[in-house]
């Protein structure tokens, strides 16, 4: 290939340049396992790890080599919200970016650095689909969602519809990378079994940070949790968290919510049916809405509707419920009423005219078992592509807490639609319902009993309800 002189001249500079730049090499932080991750030049490709197997490093690490090396770049860190992104990769970020003077300049606020060459990495999350819109119409080189077993279907969208067409201008690379989730499923689990995707897997037995942070064999610190946790080497726990190996854990798991046993397609809300609305608050969290219904003479209850929202106003959770009040007419709304929760629901109910009920809170993991309950003998039913089906396979008990005999959920992911379930769940009344009257051939004697019956029963009704509103006329 024959280069001109201008050509040349530009190869000699930019020759010149690579030379200037701090020394950085990727031995300097990472080991061989993450080395070869990061150098293959696929453009989609997963690694999945157990946990402390020093992945966040790997993601920094390459996202820092890549902006600094490509002119002009954006770069981008995802996870599953902003919170979370700058606790997980923002001090390793800032830390390697001093240690070896590269040069970005930090906008803390923004949670961004930015090159003298015009590149510029950004920290970000994206908690739901509609945060997912915010990458749109971005040119990016290098993506990576770290987390990923904590996301909901969503990402999907995120992947297939957002962030592969804002690839296509550098020809760029997206990055998934991950702990196994509690259940092999999922759209990570997919790509990591799919030949379209560049595969790689490391844990923390191949991470020499940890073994001379800690002073001790990495196997004897797991031998010591798993003593302390009363579990043997082939708990799934264990093999997920530790040798990030695919298996299922529902003991882990909150709640056991199985798509063959829960999910239900279509549902004719025809005839006399019976709904409680359930309104979990939030504000750096989302406000979540839950409406259970269920038939008459029916035991089976159903998650009818769910409405998830960050960050909104009264006014727009009011005109949610009243929405939602005037179509179900419910038997009561309830909400949580902790902390601010009070204000807004006197608010709610003054200005709004809306029959608020402070949702009961205590036997929390009582009636969380209830539920499961209900859900493990089909007597709760939701759509698999609820929020609340796909919370249920990301939501997990603390397991060192209940190793000590406490009830805790783990911080790791938290679901806003799961408590206002469970609020809505706690009042509903569908487990008192009785057996449908038996129907009776007509003109038979046993029919005009029944026909009697029910008469009389309607009379003595209404007296009843006159004799309670103290109508004296009447009486």
């Amino acid at each position: 290939m024959k280069y001109n002189t201008d050509e040349i001249r530009l190869l000699l500079a930019e020759l010149e340049r690579r030379k200037a730049l701090p020394k950085f090499v990727l031995d300097d932080y990472c080991f061989k396992e993450q080395i070869e991750f990061i150098s293959d030049k696929s453009r989609f490709k997963t690694a999945v790890c157990s946990r402390r197997a020093g992945k966040t490093i790997s993601c920094a690490v390459h996202l820092l080599d890549h902006a600094r090396s490509n002119p002009g770049r954006v770069c981008l860190y995802i996870t599953l919200d902003r919170k979370n992104a700058k606790r997980i990769i923002w001090r390793d970020i800032l830390k390697i970016n001093k240690d070896f003077n590269l040069g970005f300049r930090v906008d803390n606020q923004e949670l961004s650095l930015t090159h003298n060459n015009g590149s510029i990495i950004y920290i970000s999350g994206a908690k739901d689909k509609s945060e997912i819109e915010k990458y749109r119409g971005l040119a990016i080189s290098l993506v990576y969602i770290d987390e990923c077993q904590s996301f909901r279907a969503y990402i999907e969208d995120l992947v297939d519809d957002v962030l592969g067409a804002a690839l296509y201008d550098y020809n760029g690379t997206l990055c998934l990378i991950g702990t196994p989730g509690a259940v092999p499923a999922g759209y990570f689990y997919q790509a990591t079994q799919s030949e379209r995707w560049s595969h790689y897997s490391w844990t923390m037995f191949q991470n020499p940070h940890l073994e001379k942070k800690s002073g001790r064999p990495i196997m004897e610190l797991v031998e010591e949790d798993m003593k302390r946790m009363g579990v043997g080497l082939d708990h799934p726990k264990i093999q997920r968290e530790c040798f990030g190996r695919w298996v299922i854990d529902t003991e882990s798991l909150v709640l056991k919510y199985d798509a063959s046993k829960n999910h239900y397609e279509h549902i004719n809300q025809a005839g006399d049916w019976s709904y409680i609305i359930g309104v979990d608050l939030g504000w750096h969290d989302s406000d979540a809405i839950a409406v259970i219904g269920w038939r008459k003479y029916s035991r089976q209850s159903y998650l009818i509707q769910e409405i998830v929202k960050p960050k909104q106003g009264i006014t727009e959770l009011a005109n949610q419920l009243k929405s939602l009040y005037a179509e179900f007419e419910p038997m009561r709304i309830v909400m949580d009423t902790g902390g601010l929760g009070k204000k807004i629901a006197e608010e709610l109910t003054m200005r709004y005219s809306l029959p608020i009920t402070a949702a009961e809170k205590t036997r929390k993991f009582e009636f969380l078992e209830i539920l499961n309950d209900s859900l493990m003998t089909g007597a709760f039913m939701a759509r698999k592509d609820s929020s609340f089906a796909q919370d249920c396979a990301l939501t997990e008990w603390d397991m060192e807490a209940k190793a000590k005999g406490v009830f805790k959920i783990s911080d790791r992911y938290h679901s806003d639609i799961i408590d206002a379930v469970l609020y809505a769940y706690r009042e509903s009344l569908h487990w008192i319902e009785g057996d449908a009257p038996i129907k009776h051939k007509p003109g038979s004697i046993e029919h005009f009993e029944q026909i009697e019956n029910e008469h009389f029963e309607s009379i003595m009704d209404h007296i009843n309800k006159k004799t309670d509103d103290n109508d004296e006329d009447f009486i």
